[in-house]
């Protein structure tokens, strides 16, 4: 019997109307009464323009208010949001268009051109309206869902698909619903919380923390874009008390800090999108900084494996336990790796997606009896503590050995003159592969000799790099992640 719950945005809004649901720097404050009505009212508009329960709607957007109204309002009428991520290129954009059947497109103005060329790749009709245009139209005189039902699919978001075609991860209500029960039941919930959002809403980890607002009856502090001013600010000044980063938003924001310490009243910032050096994270907790690292993934809905406060300095370096619905097993030649031996992460729970949209080979390649094969690797420690290496698809096979990209990018942004790192492999005769590296520098006088030096006194000969790259900046997808694979696009480029 598929679990009924209230629509959690009407819940909320009754049971705390005048409590903030989104916050902005510039002082706008809509509290859970006022986005229950701006969505309700969003939702009859969208019905006046053909919106029918279960049709796809895309959204085309950075961070921003009307962006929440709208995936609330789609909820309303029973449509499935599909986010789209608006640093793709038109071609891109389309073929998730297409391939998840999207009739219409929700755009803010500032990607309205993208949407437009997008459209012209479009094998069939597509309506396109700005979400201002939507407001234009007369209310529908419909029922609005008073009641979610878990099993049904809510959004649709890709991945990234840098090894083929993106495949459109279905998230139902539950896969939310549980994701942010597990964060709780984990981080705990203050009255005070205040979590600020500069990952992007089109990406599972922002998405989630709208949820999370509506579930918690907290605040979302919403940013455009991560900007280290405003995040500091809200911090200090704004009584934010939770951050979610990736490694350089951390990087930037305690070189902001310059040493001083955060309000006792901030208590997390949550650490993701793969693993951190140790440097940084010995930095943050010299500055009294609160980090707990995490894993997760878009099939998993956000997190799923997180380190708890209690263990925080004592597992420094570890992603954590899975989450109280979660399992995690460590997986190798299908069988399950010994305690500190590396193997692919196999994770379980009501957070994770029921497949992928309209993929079955996907799905027969990735679900093996209930378990998602992830594709990362790593180990459990003897207290089952979850050590995450690297993605398999960026492991290094040099001379039979294996070399994870990570452990290099730590040593590498231990360097003084180091700012950020990241590493790839590159065909090889006598090795089949080997590694090599490329570092923004912080100090425009240190040479590639004296990084190789350093990699020499704190690697093993086979995992120290073949070459040095200087860049000037490291590519990095919207939510701030280091993409590999545009590294040997530009490795490429240097060898012709």
């Amino acid at each position: 019997m598929t679990e009924v719950i209230p629509h959690w945005l009407d819940k909320q809004a009754d049971l705390s109307p005048d409590g903030n649901a989104i916050e902005t720097p510039a002082g706008i404050n809509v509290t859970f009464w006022q986005l229950r009505d701006q969505s309700r009212s969003y939702a009859k508009k969208l019905a006046a323009a053909g919106v029918k329960q279960g049709d796809h709607v895309a959204i085309l957007s950075g961070n921003c208010i009307e962006m929440a109204i709208a995936i609330h309002a789609i909820s309303y009428i029973g449509a499935v949001a599909v986010l789209l991520n608006i640093r793709l290129s038109p071609s891109e954009i389309a073929f998730q268009l297409n391939d998840a059947h999207v009739s219409l497109l929700l755009t803010h103005p500032e990607a309205a051109e993208l949407a437009e060329q997008a459209g012209t790749y479009k094998d069939s009709s597509l309506v396109i309206r700005r979400f201002a245009d939507i407001d234009r139209y007369a209310a529908a005189n419909i029922s609005l869902k008073q009641e979610l039902r878990l099993d049904d699919l809510f959004t649709i978001i890709y991945t990234s698909g840098t090894t083929g075609f993106p495949k459109g991860v279905e998230h139902t209500y539950g896969n939310h619903w549980w994701s942010a029960v597990s964060s709780v039941l984990n981080l705990g919930l203050a009255s005070q919380d205040k979590w600020l959002a500069s990952l992007p809403l089109f990406h599972v980890g922002g998405l989630s923390l709208l949820v999370k607002s509506v579930v918690y009856g907290m605040p979302v502090y919403l940013l455009k874009k991560f900007d280290v001013e405003l995040i500091h600010q809200g911090i200090i000044a704004g009584k934010v008390t939770i951050v979610s980063v990736v490694s350089v938003m951390l990087e930037r924001l305690l070189e902001r800090l310059e040493g001083g310490s955060y309000p006792a009243s901030f208590r997390c910032m949550l650490l993701g999108g793969g693993p951190a050096s140790q440097t940084l994270l010995e930095k943050a907790k010299q500055y009294q900084v609160p980090v707990f690292q995490t894993y997760g993934m878009t099939e998993t809905s956000s997190q799923i494996v997180t380190l708890s406060p209690k263990e925080a300095l004592a597992k420094l370096g570890s992603a954590g336990k899975p989450l109280f619905p979660a399992q995690l097993k460590i997986m190798s030649a299908e069988e399950s790796s010994p305690i500190g031996e590396v193997g692919e992460i196999f994770v379980k729970g009501p957070m994770v997606t029921r497949g992928y949209y309209k993929n079955e080979q996907a799905n027969q390649k990735t679900f093996q009896d209930g378990w998602l094969a992830t594709g990362d690797l790593g180990y459990l420690d003897q207290d089952g503590f979850l050590y995450v290496m690297d993605r398999r698809k960026d492991l290094i096979i040099s001379g039979g050995e294996n070399v994870y990209p990570a452990e290099i990018e730590s040593v590498l942004t231990g360097i003084e003159g180091v700012k950020e790192a990241g590493v790839i492999g590159k065909s090889d005769r006598q090795w089949g592969e080997v590694p090599v590296a490329f570092a923004v520098r912080a100090d425009k006088n240190l040479t590639k000799e004296e990084v190789l030096e350093h990699c020499r006194k704190h690697l093993a000969k086979y995992k120290v790099p073949k070459q040095i790259y200087f860049i000037s900046e490291m590519p990095r997808n919207a939510s701030n992640k280091l993409v590999r694979h545009q590294l040997a696009a530009f490795l490429k480029d240097e060898e012709k």
